[in-house]
């Protein structure tokens, strides 16, 4: 609009604002970008750290989840030590866990199908044992809010891993202490339930369902990862397994094609 005014209304003058605008976008998000340019390693295990201790403890096996993640993603000598002083100071009871979430939001952008993978090794930690504390579940939901994902995708994500909210008429969860209907989930012996993995409603109709599937897809489809590292990468290929698995369950379910 500015080069529209300042050309007397002309073309030109649309064009080389618009230019211009677009290289001003560029460089102000590259420059939100910058704190996270030294990688994502050290804010997600200080974040790790401060779920694992967000009930009072750091238990063996939320230890030895952030040991099978550092060898998982191959950390080098040097990433190693970081990784392992972020947690550190991730479960000491003075830390905050907003600023290295807003890391991790820089350092997700709006990728959303990166924003998963990382929710994804953050639960981890808060289901080593068993049912979570509230406190874990609200750090967990204010990382899931900062990356832009839902309480419904949230529950999807978690049900990929053999846990269900416990969950009153009609689908709906019920319960209060935990914000927003949450209610501690409990282990599913027979596996994911389908539905919450699509994060659907047993009642939805076919176009519904469809329409979930295919969102989902979406944003966990490894052709669309890009640079996320390997290890995140082998989590969303595994997540679009179980879309795929849970779809074609429904369908046989169903009736549908």
């Amino acid at each position: 609009m500015i080069g529209f005014w300042l050309t007397h209304y002309s073309l030109l003058g649309i064009l080389v604002g618009g230019a211009l605008g677009f290289m001003f976008d560029a460089s102000r998000q590259q420059r939100r970008r910058t704190p996270a340019q030294g990688g994502y390693v050290a804010p997600l295990f200080a974040l790790i750290g401060a779920v694992a201790k967000a009930d009072g403890r750091v238990s063996e096996a939320e230890i030895a989840i952030a040991e099978r993640l550092m060898a998982r993603m191959g950390l080098d000598q040097d990433e190693r030590r970081k990784a392992i002083a972020a947690f550190n100071e991730g479960k000491q009871p003075e830390f905050n866990a907003s600023p290295v979430i807003d890391e991790l939001r820089q350092w997700v952008g709006h990728r959303r199908d990166h924003a998963f993978p990382v929710i994804d090794v953050v639960i981890d930690t808060v289901l080593a044992e068993g049912a979570p504390s509230p406190a874990k579940m609200a750090i967990l939901r204010e990382l899931a809010f900062a990356l832009r994902v839902s309480d419904m995708e949230l529950m999807a994500l978690m049900a990929m891993k053999g846990y269900a909210w416990n969950a009153g008429p009609g689908g709906r969860s019920q319960g209060g202490g935990h914000g927003g209907g949450y209610v501690p989930p409990q282990r599913n012996t027979q596996g994911p339930d389908p539905y919450a993995v699509l994060g659907i409603q047993r009642d939805s109709d076919e176009r519904a369902i469809k329409r979930a599937y295919r969102k989902l897809i979406s944003e966990h489809h490894p052709d669309r990862l890009g640079d996320l590292p390997e290890d995140m990468r082998r989590r969303a290929e595994d997540r679009a397994s179980e879309i795929n698995a849970a779809y074609e369950r429904i369908k046989t379910e169903r009736g549908f094609k």
